[in-house]
């Protein structure tokens, strides 16, 4: 090649190495914003009352909305369903009587809120929000919780539904209360087994907006007939449920005290920060509760349902019968059924 040639070579490759860094460049601009999840907006939550709840919260997340307000607005859904006796208002009382609502949220930052043993409120999820925003603390529980709620504007009202008192009345018929997992569902409706579609409990919820951030709501009745003054793990945040930003965010549902035990949906979140898928993520820590009791799991149910950042998810239940919402773009009343180990 003469020395000529050799210049229009050099000159040729120059240009094109120079047009080529170009359209990357170009290309990298136009990536959108969110980078981390592809495939969010998304929100999912535990049970098949999951649907209209998500349904709820896509209203906010496909305008662009805040995971933290279509979460807030998901969970209220329930809260207000007289239909729902695990969650809100016709949510059936403790064994003296007294309907008593725990509730927990978390947002991309950090923040929580938390209200437990709260009466005569119909939205603990929105008490919850305004002990994050408005108070130095996290958690307000039973008559402190009533009364934040009331100086904020929330109205007193009577929880206690005619149904829900005829279910409790009926209970007293028949039990005596003792602290056993799940002895209420098996004495009050003999075809209640561990992780059949009437042992609902809770609304956990997950969302990643458009922006890439995560939130979380969680919100129940508690168990039907339990102990007066009993929490389980719904408005605990590690345990009912738990939000890391650069993570992911996990939920749980069934038996709470085994989840507080084992700070269920905070170990769950550090399972995906060392690489754990969801599902493998929610099964580990299932594993968890049943290898440190293995004879009194095979009695109970615990699921727990995970989102990570990339928009993925998965859940994993004790028992056969945990489903899961989830809701995209593509399709907005998804039913899942969650693996289990049982």
């Amino acid at each position: 090649m003469s020395l000529l040639g050799r210049r229009k070579f050099i000159k040729a490759s120059s240009l094109g190495m120079s047009l080529l860094a170009f359209d990357r460049s170009v290309f990298a601009s136009a990536l959108p914003e969110n980078k981390f999840a592809p495939l969010a907006p998304i929100v999912i939550s535990t049970w098949d009352f999951g649907i209209p709840a998500n349904q709820a919260a896509w209203k906010i997340l496909s305008q662009g909305g805040r995971a933290l307000d279509a979460v807030e607005a998901g969970a209220r859904i329930p809260e207000a369903d007289l239909n729902n006796h695990s969650v809100g208002r016709a949510g059936y009382p403790d064994r003296d009587g007294y309907v008593t609502l725990d509730a927990c949220i978390m947002d991309e930052q950090g923040n929580c809120g938390a209200v437990a043993a709260l009466e005569n409120i119909d939205h603990p999820i929105s008490v919850a929000r305004l002990v994050m925003e408005k108070t130095p603390h996290v958690f307000l529980v039973g008559t402190g919780a009533t009364q934040f709620a009331l100086e904020n504007g929330f109205k007193k009202m009577k929880l206690l539904t005619p149904e829900s008192e005829k279910a409790w009345r009926e209970w007293l018929k028949e039990a005596k209360y003792k602290p056993t997992i799940n002895v209420e569902n098996k004495l009050y409706r003999p075809d209640k087994l561990p992780g059949n579609k009437f042992n609902h409990d809770t609304i956990g919820m997950l969302a990643l907006d458009a922006k890439g951030n995560l939130s979380g709501a969680c919100t129940t009745s508690g168990m039907a007939f339990k102990m007066h003054g009993r929490v389980g793990d719904s408005p605990i945040i590690g345990a009912g449920l738990y939000i890391d930003n650069e993570v992911g965010g996990a939920t749980s549902t069934g038996v709470g005290e085994e989840v507080i035990r084992n700070v269920g949906s905070f170990l769950v979140v550090e399972l995906m920060r060392q690489g754990y898928s969801p599902e493998k993520a929610c099964q580990t820590a299932v594993q968890r509760i049943i290898n440190k009791k293995p004879e009194k799991a095979k009695d109970l149910q615990v699921g727990f349902l995970a989102l990570n950042k990339k928009g993925e998810y998965g859940a994993y239940a004790i028992q056969k019968g945990f489903s899961y919402a989830v809701c995209t773009s593509e399709k907005q009343d998804l039913l899942l059924p969650s693996k289990s180990n049982f």
